[in-house]
């Protein structure tokens, strides 16, 4: 029976668990043959893979496209990518992918673009491609296919363009796909062309009605294009003789090209950012989140900034209320925190601005450094944790209202030119007043860094940030993940907070410490920042002290008493944990598991089964 319970339990978080999509894109990068700097962010052991180039995700964190065209690939197709129930978009052109097209591409029901053109793959087209039933593009042209185009393809309700050309495919094609509005048989052989009904390809009209189209198109083109280089150069020397400025950029549709008194804070034109990215160039991406993607860019006067551009924010006021946020953002004003440049809106998009952070963030420094670069020293991660408290102090009682960060890691703590530590995305967070509760229909954060309380209620609080503090400790001490899947193979814990609570109690704090930093570091204090974590993740948030206490407890203050206090508190909770546990082993054991479809057992319901077995093991 027992045997049965881990059995279904590791099967259903296989269908939900938020690693399977990275586990499917690693699978793919294996099988393509990438090169070891190809596609380098991609890594395994990353549980969100909405981070690495070429992926793209919606506000959910499902990956929705995946766009990988000119890279070089030699290798083959995986069919494991066919857990990407979101997937829209798979290309994969240019390449040298050899092979065939797994039949399991059938089951990526989202996918409405499926384009591996010009590459070297052969066997027959699949028939399970029928299923695509949201396909609108099915670009295989320039590969080696053969057999026939299966029938099942005519019967796609949303295809509008299938481009085949150039393969060595025969037989009859089925009469609806002579009915789209692109079509390309050509370079095959197959029943079309000169000896048969229908063309090879799709055509548009009389051949010489639309050379006289395009020269006259051609005339008036060149003509407007003289009339605007004309008026361009005009206004230009006006706006020169009259002492404008270079902020000019007004070409979006509704946006107010005004400036407001926020202090030094100032109001982009959103062309002007459009230049200083590169047209939001993705070499230019420094990072993703569940807000929106970061880009390094280079204004006109040769300022470095990072660019946010939102892509979940909705604000209910429109522009006015997306204004008074960023007002109250930008008077928190910390050393620690990071300084907002200025912002732009038009209709459909919302900017921020933050000067450009040359050393990245805690998370880069501690995991993701290349050949050549520093590893974090003892000292400086001293410095982060002390600095990051300190901000975090700020935000929740020097501002008023408060402001609740939701998402306090690593990757948020950025570093300046000394490495002091600046925690960054805090203006993205609910500004919470003191007195409401803080209700949201979205939890926010990553998983591993949430709050227990907050993970089960939708409820924030300065304590939430508390907990997201103690973990991000943790990952300066260790220099690991929150979440590690790939501890499983030692039968050691995923979660990095079980994983250092084990160690602590075995008094192996030799094991916790990160491997890079090669024994120099000063034992004391190492054990002092693993308290100060373990006080700041308590699992009832009262409990956890708050962030002026956890300042004084890193400056050498106060420690000892509050340690010694959790520590009777924790031994109680243990035996209390204990006898609980006894009294629901032979409900779990017996619950009708077989019964419930996985997927309607939820998230809160797969972590009790989770820490049910997890106790167990500890117990044997």
């Amino acid at each position: 029976m027992e045997l049965i319970l881990i059995l279904l339990l590791l099967g259903t978080l296989h269908l939900v668990a938020p690693d399977a999509q990275g586990d499917a894109l690693f699978e793919l990068r294996t099988s393509l043959k990438a090169s070891p700097d190809q596609l380098t962010d991609w890594n395994q052991n990353q549980v969100n893979p909405c981070t690495w180039s070429k992926v793209s995700c919606d506000s959910n964190n499902n990956v929705f496209s995946v766009s990988m065209s000119f890279m070089g690939f030699t290798g083959t197709l995986s069919p494991r990518i066919q857990v990407l129930s979101r997937l829209t978009i798979l290309s994969l052109q240019g390449n040298q992918i050899t092979g065939g097209i797994p039949e399991e591409y059938g089951n990526l029901s989202s996918l409405t673009m499926l384009d591996l053109e010009s590459n070297q793959l052969n066997g027959q087209i699949p028939s399970s491609l029928g299923n695509l039933k949201n396909l609108q593009f099915l670009i295989l042209s320039q590969n080696n296919l053969e057999g026939p185009i299966p029938e099942s393809l005519s019967s796609l309700p949303n295809l509008t363009s299938i481009l085949l050309g150039s393969n060595n495919l025969s037989g009859e094609i089925p009469d609806h796909l002579f009915q789209l509005s692109k079509f390309n048989f050509t370079g095959n052989r197959l029943n079309c062309g000169f000896n048969n009904t229908h063309p090879c390809a799709s055509t548009s009209g009389d051949s010489s009605k639309k050379s006289k189209a395009g020269i006259v198109i051609g005339v008036i083109g060149g003509v407007l294009s003289l009339l605007l280089v004309g008026c361009l150069v005009l206004f230009l020397w006006r706006g020169r003789h009259k002492g404008y400025k270079r902020e000019v950029f007004v070409d979006v549709a509704g946006e107010v090209d005004r400036r407001i008194a926020f202090g030094q804070l100032k109001r982009f034109a959103w062309r002007e950012l459009q230049l200083a990215t590169d047209n939001f160039n993705e070499r230019n991406v420094l990072g993703q989140g569940g807000f929106g993607k970061v880009y390094k860019g280079v204004l006109g006067d040769n300022t470095k900034v990072a660019v946010k551009r939102l892509t979940d924010y909705e604000s209910p006021g429109g522009d006015a209320a997306f204004q008074r946020e960023v007002e109250m953002i930008s008077v928190a004003v910390h050393r620690n925190l990071l300084r907002l440049i200025g912002f732009c809106t038009t209709p459909t998009e919302r900017l921020l601005v933050y000067p450009y952070m040359q050393n990245l963030s805690v998370a880069y420094r501690l995991r993701e450094i290349k050949p050549g670069e520093a590893v974090l020293d003892w000292m400086t991660r001293k410095r982060i944790a002390l600095g990051t408290a300190r901000g975090l102090e700020y935000l929740h009682e020097h501002c008023n209202p408060k402001i609740i960060h939701r998402d306090v890691k690593a990757a948020n703590v950025l570093l300046d030119e000394d490495f002091e530590a600046v925690v960054g995305d805090f203006g993205l967070a609910k500004l919470v007043d003191i007195r409401k509760t803080n209700v949201t229909t979205q939890v926010r954060g990553t998983m591993g860094h949430i709050a227990p309380e907050y993970l089960s209620t939708g409820k924030s609080s300065e304590r939430t940030d508390i907990f997201g503090y103690g973990i991000m400790l943790l990952e300066l001490v260790t220099g690991q993940r929150a979440i590690d899947f790939s501890r499983l193979e030692e039968e050691d814990d995923v979660l990095l907070l079980d994983h250092v609570k084990k160690l602590e109690r075995e008094k192996r704090l030799d094991a916790i410490v990160d491997r890079n930093l090669s024994k120099n570091y000063n034992m004391g204090e190492v054990e002092m920042m693993i308290k100060v974590a373990l006080l700041c993740t308590q699992g009832s948030p009262e409990d956890r002290p708050a962030m002026s206490e956890v300042v004084r407890m890193l400056e050498g203050e106060g420690l000892a008493e509050r340690w010694e206090e959790w520590q009777n508190v924790e031994v109680t909770r243990r035996q209390d944990g204990r006898l609980e546990f006894k009294n629901q082993k032979a409900l779990l054991t017996s619950y009708p598991f077989d019964l419930v479809p996985s997927y309607a057992i939820n998230f809160a319901e797969l972590i009790a089964i989770f820490l049910f077995f997890k106790e167990r093991r500890h117990e044997g």
